[in-house]
Parts: C-alpha cells; structure tokens; sequence
C-alpha cells in the first residue's frame, strides 16, 4: 500500500504457501473486527445494520487493499478487477480506495530481487549491464520492472516476477472466493465455480512470461502498420521463466491527459476505442486487462505505448458474433434485438427478461439513447450511469434473477468497460458510433 507520500516501500513478498495463508487470516479478521465496530457504531446511532453496510466501509476497503497489495500475486490482481470491474457501483470512497491497488503495489527487497535475478541469470547477472536500477520504475501484481542500460547501450525494461506467484495462483483465488462468499459479498445461489476456473488459467498464463513475450511480439506485427502505437521489442537473449525483458519505451500515464486540451484526449481515446474493436472483430486476440497502467502516452510524438500482454486471450468467433449481433442491433436503435440478442450471448438470464421485462427494456432504452445519438458520446457525462444503476439493483435485489455471463465474455467486458472508464477519466468526446460502424463494414462476418 502507498504510504502517506503516495509512494510505495519495499516489503517481501510472502512466498510460502503458509505465509500467504496467515495473511489471508489476518485480512479476514481484520475484516471482521471492522464488521464488529461498524455494526456497534450503527446500533448505539439507533441504527439496524445490514451485512453490505457493515462490510463495505472505508475501513474494510483500506484493509482490503493494503493486505492485497502486501500479498500480490493473485489475490492482488482480483483486488485489482474488483476495482474495474465495479466502476460506478461502488461509493466514491471505496472506489478511490480500492483503485489504489491500480496504481502501485510494494516492491522486494534488495536482497529478494537480488535472489530471483540470480537464480534466473546466474551470480554474475550484473556483468550484463553497465546499469541496473535497484528501486523500480513500477510494480504490479505478479512482477516490478526495472530500467537497466546494457552494455552494448541498449535501454531495457526488465520485468521480474516474485518469487512463489506462480505457485499460489490456485490457492489466492480460492482463498480470495472464499472470504468474499463468508462476508456475503458473493450470493450463495450463484455457481462461481466456472469463473474461478477461468480466472486461475488466466493468471496462470499471465505468470508464464515466456507466453507473454510471444503474445508481445504477436501485437507487434498485428501494430505494425499502425504507428500511433509502440509495442516494445522483445529481448529473446535475456528472457527467462521470471523476466521477462523489452526495451524500455518512454511515456507519461495515460491519466495525466486529463490535463491535456480536448483534441488530444478525444485521438487518444478514440484510437484505444479503435483498437479494441480490431481486437475483437479482425485480430481475434485482445489484451483484456485495462489496467491504465498498460497505457503511457509519448507527448512529444503523440504516440501510445502499449504495455503488459500476460493477459492476452483469444477471441472465439462464436464470441465475436455475438457482440457484432448486440452492436448491430444497437446501431440500428431496435431495443427487441438488443434484448434477443442479449439473452442469446448469454448476458442475460431468460428469467430476468421474464420476471422484470420493463426494467430491462427501460435499461436497454437509456443505452440505445446514447448508443444513437447523432452527436459525439461525451464520455465525461455519466448522468445516465445512476438510472443503469438504479434499475440494475432492483433487478439484482431478485435472486431468481442472477446470472453469471460465459467466462470468456466478462474479460472480454473487463476490457470494453476499463475503456469507458478511461474515456470518462479523460472527459473524452468520441464519434464512437462512426468507429464502430467503420471496423464492422471493414470485418463482415464470415459466411457460414
């Protein structure tokens, strides 16, 4: 967790299996006391409380992150997906607090990463470098990167795995599951057991920086002919089982657009939205983590560099059809097809469409308000987000009602939504109508 300057601290990594198990221990009983005195403090008031109430406070969502953030690994990167993936459900407090986990987590100690480098290079590692930097210029979930200058004066970014990440994958996200369905912040009725399957293989994947490396040089020349994007080059010689290393590739965070003038931050955004579509309708693969750390902007060349594609997937055609039938039907404003279609992806349980038609034809209507206005989509205007939200917690307060969509379709989401949250952060104003419109008639759907 950043400390009171906003700058994360060196702290090891728990690497054991037991180590790792005591901090889950202590999260949950920090988690409960906080319960205990919040319920107290809402009793003595004249107050009944409720479970929600009492669990999401500040109090438990600072808990929360700082213990996320001291473990990594996979139960930071689920921390991390709560905090994207909740957008505007959460207060602004917790948001703000759980959205720290987005920017920086603690980083190993000298004598840790000195261990991880030795045992991946060998004990004459630094003979390789005419400079490595000790303190990291980021570090994230599953690995920090450091700038190091080799000795033919090549600037690199290296990236470091912790140590025992890989290993305590499967039991992170169990763990993780676990204290959120005791807290009942997961309903019991609802069959999780799928999305946690395939929440493990994607942290798998993302740990195997070889893979990673692949995928990077696969976006490489999906990129090549696009030059408002940097894909760093992939370092074959130096790359190992835990590093993962690429040439170093300047930029500030994509986040500091926000004081930038408006033409700037609507190409930018409108290039990311742009990109994401290739991704699902003409490449079939997409970086489905939208982390904004995985963005940097070069203001000198007006470029965006992209970062981080451990979390890369293929997109299935299967997939891809059906969120070219949802855009379709919204392009064309017709709300009976959004629905069809919605229900036919899987995004929707039959049963809500039955038990709660108007409630769903009121939220597909405030979409397609904004889906076909002839004008540019102010990303900056969230006044519609609190009607989606309002009749989206009616319709969740009915259990019959609850659905998990199919695995694959929430990364895929994850991405589509981190991509609205970037534009709103950036107050952006995009014709996304047109850009979704150019990249479907440029990618028709294959003949059956």
């Amino acid at each position: 967790m950043p400390d009171k300057d906003n700058r994360p601290h060196h702290r090891a990594v728990p690497s054991g299996r037991l180590s790792r198990l005591s901090g889950f221990g202590r999260l949950a009983g920090g988690i409960a006391g906080g319960m205990l005195a919040e319920g107290t403090r809402r009793l003595t008031s004249g107050e009944i409380p409720k479970l929600e109430d009492m669990i999401m406070t500040p109090g438990n969502a600072m808990r929360l992150a700082e213990r996320l953030s001291h473990l990594r690994g996979a139960a930071m990167k689920l921390g991390q997906m709560i905090s994207m993936d909740a957008g505007d459900m959460l207060p602004p407090e917790l948001s703000n607090i759980l959205a720290s986990l987005r920017d920086n987590a603690n980083f190993m100690p000298t004598r840790q990463l000195d261990k991880v480098l030795i045992a991946e290079w060998g004990p004459d590692w630094r003979k390789q470098f005419r400079r490595f930097e000790p303190r990291p210029i980021a570090a994230a979930s599953i690995g920090q990167v450091h700038r190091a200058v080799t000795n033919d004066d090549r600037t690199l970014a290296i990236k470091v795995q912790y140590p025992g990440i890989r290993d305590s994958i499967d039991a992170d996200v169990d763990n993780v599951a676990t204290l959120l369905r005791v807290s009942g912040m997961l309903p019991k009725e609802l069959d999780f057991d799928p999305l946690l399957k395939a929440a493990k293989e994607q942290l798998h994947e993302e740990a195997d920086y070889h893979r990673e490396g692949e995928q990077l040089q696969r976006f490489a020349t999906l990129l090549a002919d696009r030059p408002e994007f940097v894909v760093p080059t992939l370092d074959k010689e130096l790359t190992r089982e835990r590093i993962l290393a690429m040439s170093f590739e300047p930029g500030v965070p994509i986040e500091s657009l926000e004081t930038e003038t408006q033409e700037i931050r609507n190409k930018v955004t409108a290039q990311i939205i742009e990109l994401v579509g290739r991704e699902l309708f003409e490449f079939g693969v997409m970086q489905t983590d939208p982390n904004f750390a995985n963005y940097r902007y070069q203001p000198e060349t007006g470029r965006i560099v992209l970062l981080d594609f451990g979390a890369t997937r293929d997109v299935s055609p299967q997939i891809a059809s059906s969120y070219r039938g949802l855009l379709v039907a919204g392009l064309a404003g017709d709300g009976d097809a959004v629905r069809e279609e919605s229900v036919r992806a899987g995004f929707v349980n039959p049963v809500a469409v039955e038990r709660h038609r108007e409630r769903i034809d009121t939220i597909i209507e405030v979409i397609l308000a904004e889906m076909t206005q002839p004008d540019v989509f102010d990303f900056g205007d969230r006044a519609f987000v609190s009607a989606l939200r309002d009749e989206g917690m009616a319709i969740a307060a009915d259990k019959s009602s609850w659905h998990l969509p199919p695995p694959e379709t929430l990364f895929i989401q994850r991405k589509v939504s981190g991509t609205a949250l970037l534009g709103a952060r950036l107050k952006a104003k995009v014709d996304v109508r047109s850009i979704v419109t150019d990249i479907l008639a440029a990618n028709p759907e294959p003949v059956k």
